[in-house]
């Protein structure tokens, strides 16, 4: 097969390429990277170094793309199916690449410095920074809040790169920190989300390694 997509079932950003992997029904291989196995992280370092899940192959082109939102843009521009998740019109497809980053930048990297923190041994913890990051989370579902009062999507009526990146960011940062009782909108949406096929199915994938997540016990039980 000409796609090869390099990725953890756990992942949150692995789970943004998924959902728009499914929303197409593209074809791909997937090869699930351990990096705590020697001859796995070999082999995902030696196709790209940088060392940062996940990674799609496309054999036919001979392209090793990195990065999940390239990585999207790169599925629509030479995968397209029926559900494209970058709009034709120059202010939506803008308007796509803003959220999308919104939802990385804003969402995903201050949950990820949080989870991240507790993994760590006593005297490597950073309250400081989760603190910062918990500000930066709080300041982030404001904005969500205010942007998903008249939207069904991030953009719009149309489900776009914007919602494949807050799909799996609203997912694990709701759990670190609940946003459910105090932002309705953005609650909505989270539930829009997840009811949407191409996320359930991420999720379903991503169950039996949901044990392994630093705060499986704040998991929500419809999720276990």
């Amino acid at each position: 097969m000409a796609l090869k997509f390099f990725y953890h079932p756990l992942a949150s950003f692995c789970h943004k390429v998924l959902v728009a992997l499914y929303e197409n029904t593209t074809p791909f291989t997937g090869e699930i990277v351990d990096l705590g196995d020697p001859q796995s992280s070999a082999k995902f370092l030696d196709l790209w170094p940088v060392g940062k899940m996940p990674v799609l192959r496309d054999e036919e082109r001979n392209r090793t793309i990195p990065e999940t939102s390239i990585i999207i843009e790169y599925l629509d521009a030479h995968f397209p199916g029926q559900h494209p998740l970058l709009p034709k019109d120059d202010a939506q497809r803008l308007d796509a690449r803003l959220w999308d980053r919104f939802f990385d930048l804003y969402v995903q990297v201050p949950m990820q410095k949080i989870v991240g923190d507790r993994l760590q041994p006593e005297d490597k913890k950073d309250p400081y920074g989760v603190e910062e990051a918990r500000k930066t989370l709080a300041m982030a579902y404001d904005m969500v809040e205010g942007r998903l009062a008249q939207r069904t999507w991030a953009i719009g009526e149309s489900f776009s790169i914007a919602d494949c990146a807050a799909a799996p960011a609203l997912f694990y940062a709701g759990i670190v920190a609940p946003f459910a009782k105090t932002h309705p909108n953005s609650a909505a949406y989270f539930e829009r989300l997840v009811a949407r096929p191409s996320f359930k199915r991420v999720l379903e994938e991503a169950r039996p390694y949901f044990q392994y997540f630093p705060f499986k016990e704040d998991l929500p039980a419809r999720f276990l």
